[in-house]
């Protein structure tokens, strides 16, 4: 069944549905009636103000919303939020017209917990952010864990001895990616050097392209970004400074914006969260609850690497992921462990890659 957007939208994100074969329409829903396990269903993702074309969690997101489609046969709409009024409104509109109504991001959380009661034979799933009713899945995920591989790879790949952070805004999932990546990066190089800055908004990439110039012109060489759309920016600095700058992807591959600049992603499985979710409904067994997913239920990782990156750093981050997987490591979550946290070198999980070396990769100390 069609894919369907039924919120009027920018021109670009129509556009960008209209490319991939969907339909966009600004009429209200028609009505739903719930149907049994055995037939198909209705499922309606509520975007955060990011939106559709976000190459971050929202596209993520929808890409598990068209495998349900592709493989499950179910019908799938969107409704994207404009602003942050539009939230409970949309969730509401989902509710009263959909079998499941999945909220994409930590900024719907409010909305979700009070919309969510008022409905109690509908069901709904949540990304990034945990709503405490019996008819509400929530997916969390160890984003710390996949960005502490991430830190490493950056501290191992530097040649300048200066790495960047560049994030959206700092709820707790953007906290996670920041605190990992300072462990994992600290971990290799203790005294490395690491900039951060944040936009304060997940959708300006202009802003996210400037913060992230300013940190390549302070002479880091490799900058993260995990600040959705905003994180488009990050891409155009890098084609901006030239050769001999990279940016590491949060939640997904990147590199239809820059392959030759993206070191590696961080890989965010939220889209089978979406998918499961959804799937549960259709199978008649969805269960109300938390699922938190990290490296060992492979909701969190690392891959797409440039070519630039040896076989001997990727054996380092393979062992570093092994490490966090059987619990061995436990990347700090928040600014309170991560203070507490204990580095741990690559020579503590069996691996022999160090950082570049270059006066500035090793700092005296």
């Amino acid at each position: 069944m069609p894919h369907r957007s039924l919120m009027a939208s920018r021109f670009d994100r129509r556009r960008l549905l209209a490319a991939s074969g969907g339909l966009v329409l600004a009429a209200p829903f028609a009505s739903h009636t719930s149907v049994s396990a055995q037939d198909s269903i209705v499922a309606t993702m509520v975007t955060d103000t990011a939106g559709i074309g976000d190459e971050s969690f929202n596209d993520l997101a929808k890409e598990g919303g068209d495998r349900a489609v592709s493989e499950l046969g179910i019908e799938f709409n969107i409704l994207e939020s404009q602003t942050a009024a539009d939230y409970v409104r949309n969730l509401t509109d989902a509710a009263e017209s959909s079998d499941i109504t999945v909220g994409v991001g930590f900024l719907l959380q409010d909305a979700l917990t009070e919309v969510a009661p008022e409905y109690p034979d509908s069901y709904f799933a949540i990304i990034d952010a945990e709503v405490d009713s019996d008819n509400v899945v929530s997916y969390l995920f160890r984003e710390q864990e996949g960005a502490f591989l991430a830190g490493a790879l950056a501290a191992l790949s530097t040649k300048s001895g200066v790495i960047g952070f560049m994030g959206g805004i700092r709820i707790p999932p953007v906290m996670r990616y920041e605190v990992g990546y300072v462990s994992g990066a600290k971990s290799v190089n203790p005294d490395i050097e690491i900039l951060i800055s944040y936009a304060d908004d997940f959708e300006n990439p202009t802003l996210g392209k400037e913060l992230t110039l300013a940190q390549y012109n302070n002479n880091a060489d490799i900058v993260i970004a995990a600040a959705g759309r905003s994180g488009i920016g990050a891409f155009d600095a890098a084609k901006e400074k030239g050769e001999g700058v990279f940016v590491i992807a949060a939640d997904q591959d990147q590199s239809e914006l820059g392959a030759e600049f993206q070191l590696a992603a961080v890989i965010k499985k939220l889209d089978t969260g979406v998918y499961d979710a959804i799937k549960a409904v259709l199978e008649d067994s969805f269960e109300g609850g938390v699922h938190n997913l990290g490296i060992s239920e492979e909701g969190m990782g690392i891959d797409n690497f440039h070519a630039s990156v040896s076989q001997d750093i990727k054996d380092t981050i393979s062992a570093y992921s092994a490490a966090i997987g059987d619990g061995t490591i436990v990347p700090p979550a928040d600014d309170a462990a991560l203070e507490a946290f204990q580095l741990v070198p690559p020579s503590e999980v069996g691996a022999s890659a160090s950082p570049a070396a270059s006066p500035e990769a090793s700092p005296a100390s």
